[in-house]
């Protein structure tokens, strides 16, 4: 890998994470004075809000304030929660665990199952199958998250209740060492589930557009001239070749994923970062609201960094570039 290359795909993802900073840090000062929202209180006396402007250093002035915001997040300070009182990022770190889980666990699976279908779907391209497949990839594409979540809970929670319809363990249960590993695997079905429905159809498109234009490449030709099987053609050249574009999605449909996780998360009471997010919307926690934000603007942009390294080992054009 190229030094230079790298140190330019390095200092991008580091003016774009200032920039992300610098848009965090106003985002929650351009909806009106934050010492307002604060105070909660309709008639809050001018001493109280005096008192709450010193404690989260609202009476500095804006470049101080924003200052002092850029120093805390550098020593991993991201203030404290207005609802429970607790150091944000102590929050962050008990639901990073569970959206890591989720969000891996529904990646994973939407990625080996829309590889394989759309692989089947682009060797049998015009025939039924085709067909079939591309219509209900389209359909979960289409179908907004929330909706699979409520089906899911209706069919296989309620209506034919075989799993838990929400948290992530059983409430009281006490269950240590592999009890406890079989309990959460047992009420990640159904939001895994969601989640690889929300993913699939994209994996499933790319997919199968990408092995139809491998498939028409004159290499592909060339080998079925020399009398390579069909089978070991499709397995050993095209489907390679059509992993590429694969890359840089699953980097892109990270933010995809952050946003969907958000969704799913609250409708199964799964307690991650979504479900943190959304609570922190409700109660105006604006501390909460900043470092939820930050972690999944810095996940974002560490995934692209990691996909563009990734397409440089496995597109020698972007090695000769």
């Amino acid at each position: 890998m190229s030094p230079r290359w790298l140190a330019g795909k390095v200092l991008t993802a580091f003016l774009t994470l200032i920039f992300v900073l610098v848009f965090n840090f106003f985002l929650f000062r351009v909806m009106g004075d934050p010492t307002s929202q604060l105070a909660r209180l309709p008639r809050a006396e001018p001493e109280e809000i005096q008192q709450l402007q010193a404690y989260y250093g609202l009476d500095k002035p804006l470049p101080g304030q924003f200052a002092d915001y850029v120093g805390d997040t550098v020593r991993g300070d991201l203030g404290i929660s207005q609802k429970t009182r607790r150091e944000v990022w102590t929050e962050i770190k008990e639901a990073l665990p569970w959206t890591l889980l989720l969000v891996g666990v529904g990646t994973l699976l939407a990625t080996l199952i829309g590889t394989w279908l759309g692989i089947v779907a682009a060797t049998r391209r015009g025939s039924r199958t085709d067909d079939g497949l591309l219509g209900f990839s389209l359909f979960t594409y289409a179908a907004p998250e929330y909706w699979i979540g409520l089906i899911l809970i209706m069919l296989l929670a309620v209506a034919v209740p075989i799993f838990p319809a929400g948290l992530q363990e059983t409430p009281g249960a006490d269950y240590t060492g592999f009890e406890r590993v079989l309990d959460v695997a047992e009420h990640l079905v159904l939001p895994a589930i969601a989640m690889t429905l929300l993913l699939l159809g994209q994996y499933f498109v790319i997919m199968r557009s990408s092995m139809v234009d491998v498939l028409t490449e004159d290499f592909i030709t060339a080998k079925r001239a020399i009398g390579l099987p069909w089978a070991r053609v499709v397995r050993g050249h095209a489907v390679p070749n059509a992993l590429l574009p694969l890359v840089t999605l699953s980097a892109i449909q990270f933010g995809i994923v952050m946003g969907g996780a958000v969704t799913i998360e609250t409708i199964f009471s799964w307690p991650g970062l979504g479900l943190l997010n959304y609570e922190a919307i409700n109660d105006k926690d604006f501390p909460v609201l900043q470092g939820t934000f930050l972690i999944f603007s810095v996940g974002v942009i560490l995934m692209n960094l990691l996909a563009d390294c990734l397409y440089f080992f496995l597109d020698p054009r972007v090695q000769s570039a």
